[in-house]
């Protein structure tokens, strides 16, 4: 019988700018914040296919494809052994999407129009009193309708 009191869990994995992550979930989570990015395909280190796109759907479905097509990108986070991430400057970071010799690499594009929305208050507070008066604002106009 195995002695457990000098058994000493490892901390949760903690990654800063850098590194790879293999855990679906956190692969999963990190994608899931991206919207708009530039997209690499490589196989065997050779360019096939490049564009730019929206990322649909994130998900984790060992029956289902990864799909790019009509700048949509629908992401199995299943097709790929792991994520890498490079930090190319302070402000910008590369995600490569690794399985064997296929890489898919994510680069996140920021429009001018979400620099002027980052400058504004969109806290949780300031969200909600936004749906409270369009709530209230549609309740107007069914009651006005009601008469």
């Amino acid at each position: 019988m195995k002695n457990h009191q000098n058994y000493c869990p490892l901390p949760a994995p903690c990654i800063i700018e850098s590194g790879i992550l293999v855990n679906k979930e956190d692969i999963k989570k990190l994608i899931n914040d991206l919207t708009q990015v530039r997209y690499i395909h490589t196989l065997d280190g050779k360019v096939q296919n490049q564009g730019k796109g929206w990322i649909l759907e994130v998900f984790n479905d060992a029956t289902q494809a990864t799909m790019v097509v009509n700048s949509s990108l629908y992401i199995n986070i299943q097709s790929f052994d792991y994520l890498q991430i490079n930090q190319i400057s302070p402000q910008e970071a590369h995600f490569n999407l690794v399985q064997d010799n296929r890489t898919l690499t994510l680069i996140p594009l920021v429009a001018a129009s979400q620099d002027s929305c980052a400058a504004k208050d969109f806290s949780f507070e300031s969200l909600e009193a936004m749906l409270n008066e369009v709530l209230a604002a549609k309740l107007d106009v069914q009651l006005d309708d009601d008469f």
